[in-house]
């Protein structure tokens, strides 16, 4: 069973600064403790903390008493009885990285260790699938992130991991920590194996060059001589710096596949065996200045696409580095009494202190405080958003401007944050049809080029026995499988985050790229288009000199309800005095009335219902109103009328610019809505979009969209995401708007964190610029081999040359990718 602990760095035990149970660096500001035999023991993660505290709860601290060193592997930094008891199954264990799905249906997120390549991906997807009880399982390439769902009532998550290591990998729970932890130590390996690579190759250098220069006039004992030296200074290549290649080689064989490092360790093997033979028989040629450098330029090429890779899966985990470490919580909230606390003590309930400067540790109300929020990184609002008292935070935002008291109402996996993480996550591990095509195809590549080398390597070793060996290693080395397999998730890794800083939530791998085809978008109105908020647009006084009185007398009325046209109403008039009222009563469908304290009475609310009082007709001016398609108030007494109030559902703003950009990019605009057809036709005609539909049931709704898309059209659907579920799930693609939006119940393919349909706009073009980056690395991919291949055929191309282009070819398709994340002007056309 692969533990959660994490594998040391260092085997000191004397090092205050590391974990004392797996001797891992501590992160700065990580605070993880447990007591172990009376003393408090520092704690580099939460896993290593719950390992600890499951040794000390089953009375195994001789473990810690007994050991001389700390453990070698990660299997190692727990007891064996530990490990037989299921740690991983506890529910303690699992509550930062496993959630329920279902009655009995599991999902875990981990960190995959051993991924080199996609058939490592492809190996590890099929042997985890066959596992009795496992439902689904998605890897991500690009960030090595998997998704592992399974049945609790037939599997164990231990069995799944026990089953991970059996075929030679490392499963950890996922947690920024250990993610970057794992970072780290894969470049800190990949540099120390391109170091003796490249010593290697250089002091190899320096013998073979000489032989080159005497071109046969050195004597036979110091071409032996140098041979032999070459021989010692190439063995540390093959054995440290080769060594994953003829590992993962091996590890394909025995499980009875071909994966991409197969053909890498075969030439670099036959190349450096004939080269061995040839300095043991003093007879023939030897290579290993061509070993050493092939292998130098194809670790160089791995090591450059690595962090390429990281670089881009960093702007994925963004959000997973949101929250803070600690937060100052005020444990006597009346008194001001602080305590610097772990942000994973906080409770539902708890009140905290957040300076400018600090985040927002988790979702709540402001109840003390005016200031401002940067909430850039969930929205893509780059702007700071006023908060006072009674104002809504999210946890992960920043605090700009003065302190907030805050009372927390979520906290940890209950968060907003977490919510987006979570579909973050999902959208990573779900792989695309071209992902999965592109994958298929580079499994039947590699057993096509061996193939090829096969029948090259026997072709020249009859045309010209001298040159066969080197053009059958130029053949196998040449080719880059790696291109075909990155070419699609580098860019999707790269496109997800650039628009989750667009204020744009990927929820799954499709949405990219049928958000870059859909040529017919089609828009709810209320709430998507519209604010979904009453406003109100226009207030005329029969009286203007009574402005004041009229103000008291609606916040009088007003103040108690709850009904969105009365908070309409208070905010038109703002806040204010009062005028003493009895007597106050809500009628249905109708409006207040109150008794003043002389006792004459007073109405608010449809204009039949004031009217009552005095009997008047409505003056022409407010008739026009009451035919339009808003919502009239009015205001009255026995006297007559007192003011008037026009209300409507205003136009979000932005939400003319933005259908502007999408007409611009040649796509149809359609409203279909459920109001009345002249409210429709209004806002349309606002908006200058010619096909709206009013009236609308949910059933007309899905039966429009099913129209369109057998007219061959490519359907995008933007709703509120709950209420427009069945349309939204008919749609080639849905967005849902997040402002409002449980995200843990929205099952849209994109959800519009910021609420600015702007952004939506700008992330059509962003989904159109990775659609064209996809094709242009896969049109390189094939290009290069279908190239690259015949001239290394032919002898046109020698190893280390082949091991250049396989490297470069890699390279490109992610520093390509990258170029995504470079902002780009909104009326840009896709590249």
């Amino acid at each position: 069973m692969a533990p959660f602990a994490c594998s040391p760095s260092s085997p000191s035990l004397s090092d205050t600064e590391n974990c004392y149970h797996c001797g891992l660096p501590v992160p700065t500001g990580a605070d993880f403790h447990v007591d172990i035999d009376g003393q408090p023991r520092t704690m580099c993660c939460a896993g290593c903390r719950a390992v600890a505290e499951a040794i000390v709860a089953n009375k195994l601290t001789d473990y810690y008493r007994h050991r001389d060193a700390l453990p070698e592997s990660p299997r190692e930094a727990m007891p064996q009885a530990l490990q037989e008891l299921g740690l991983f199954d506890h529910p303690d264990v699992q509550k930062n990285f496993v959630r329920p799905v279902g009655a009995h249906e599991r999902e875990a997120a981990l960190i995959l260790e051993g991924i080199t390549c996609a058939a490592c991906v492809w190996l590890n997807e099929a042997h985890i699938a066959r596992q009795p009880g496992v439902t689904a399982v998605d890897i991500n390439y690009a960030t090595r992130r998997a998704r592992v769902r399974w049945n609790d009532g037939v599997t164990k998550l231990s069995a799944i991991l026990e089953a991970i290591q059996a075929i030679g990998y490392r499963a950890h729970p996922y947690d920024v920590t250990k993610s970057e932890q794992l970072a780290q130590k894969e470049r800190r390996t990949a540099q120390w194996r391109l170091f003796v690579a490249g010593f290697g190759m250089m002091q190899v250098m320096m013998y073979a060059i000489p032989v080159y220069l005497a071109d046969g006039d050195m004597t036979h004992d110091i071409e032996q001589l140098m041979r032999w030296a070459s021989l010692i200074l190439t063995l540390p290549v093959i054995v440290y710096s080769s060594a994953p290649f003829f590992a993962n080689a091996w590890r394909d064989l025995k499980f009875k596949r071909v994966g991409m490092d197969v053909p890498v360790a075969l030439g670099v093997g036959s190349a450096f065996a004939a080269s061995v033979w040839a300095t043991l028989t003093a007879a023939g040629e030897v290579y290993f200045d061509s070993v050493t450098m092939f292998v130098f330029f194809l670790l160089s090429g791995r090591y450059l696409e690595m962090m390429a890779r990281q670089k881009a899966a960093r702007g994925v985990e963004a959000l997973a580095r949101a929250l803070p470490a600690f937060a100052e919580r005020l444990a006597d909230w009346p008194n001001r009494v602080g305590e610097r606390v772990a942000v994973a003590d906080l409770r539902a309930g708890d009140v905290v202190l957040v300076r400018p400067g600090e985040v927002i540790p988790g979702d709540g109300e402001v109840i003390e405080g005016d200031s401002s929020s940067d909430e850039s990184l969930l929205t893509g609002e780059s702007r700071p958003v006023p908060r006072c008292a009674g104002d809504r935070v999210t946890g992960g935002s920043v605090n700009v401007a003065s302190p907030l008291v805050v009372r927390l109402d979520r906290v940890g996996e209950a968060t907003r944050l977490a919510s987006i993480r979570r579909l973050m996550e999902q959208a990573a591990g779900e792989k695309p049809a071209l992902v999965l095509l592109a994958d298929r195809i580079a499994m039947r590549f590699v057993w096509v080029l061996l193939a090829l080398a096969l029948t090259t390597g026997l072709y020249w070793l009859d045309a010209d026995p001298e040159r066969a060996l080197w053009v059958f290693v130029a053949v196998l080395v040449v080719s880059c499988p790696c291109a075909l397999s990155l070419a699609t998730p580098a860019a999707l890794t790269v496109a997800t985050g650039a628009l989750a800083r667009e204020g744009l939530l990927v929820t799954h791998g499709h949405s990219i790229e049928t958000l870059a085809r859909a040529g017919r978008w089609i828009f709810d109105k209320t709430g998507t288009l519209t604010l979904g908020r009453p406003t109100v647009i226009e207030m005329r006084l029969q009286d203007p000199a009574r402005e004041r009185e009229i103000h008291a007398l609606v916040r009088a009325l007003e103040q108690s309800s709850e009904h969105p046209v009365a908070r309409a109403l208070l905010e038109k008039v703002g806040a204010g005095g009062t005028v003493a009222l009895s007597g106050l009563r809500a009628l249905t469908a109708k409006g207040i009335e109150a008794r003043r304290e002389n006792g004459d009475q007073v109405r608010i609310g449809i204009p039949e219902f004031v009217a009552e009082l005095h009997g008047q007709g409505v003056p022409g001016v407010f008739s026009a109103w009451l035919s339009a398609s808003d919502s009239v108030v009015a205001l009255g007494d026995a006297t007559g009328w007192l003011a008037w109030f026009r209300i409507a559902d205003t136009l979000r703003p932005g939400a003319r610019e933005a259908l502007g950009r999408l007409r611009a990019q040649g796509v149809k605009l359609t409203i279909l809505s459920g109001d009345a057809p002249q409210t429709v036709a209004a806002v349309a005609a606002e908006l200058g979009i010619d096909d709206h539909h009013g009236g609308m049931t949910p059933e007309d709704k899905h039966a429009y969209l099913t129209a369109r898309q057998a007219e061959g059209e490519t359907v995008a659907m933007v709703g509120d995401g709950v209420n427009d579920a069945p349309v939204l799930a008919q749609a080639h693609v849905s967005i849902a708007m997040g402002g409002g939006t449980d995200l843990a119940r929205s099952q849209a393919d994109v959800v519009l964190l910021s609420n600015d349909p702007v952004h939506l706009a700008s992330g059509v073009g962003m989904a159109r610029r990775a659609l064209g980056i996809i094709h242009q690395n896969l049109v390189w991919a094939f290009t290069y081999n279908v190239v690259a291949i015949p001239l290394a055929m032919t002898g046109l191309v020698t190893p280390w040359m082949a091991g250049i282009g396989m490297s470069a070819s890699s390279l490109l398709v992610v520093m390509n990718a990258l170029r995504l994340q470079k902002n780009v002007p909104h009326n840009s056309t896709p590249v």
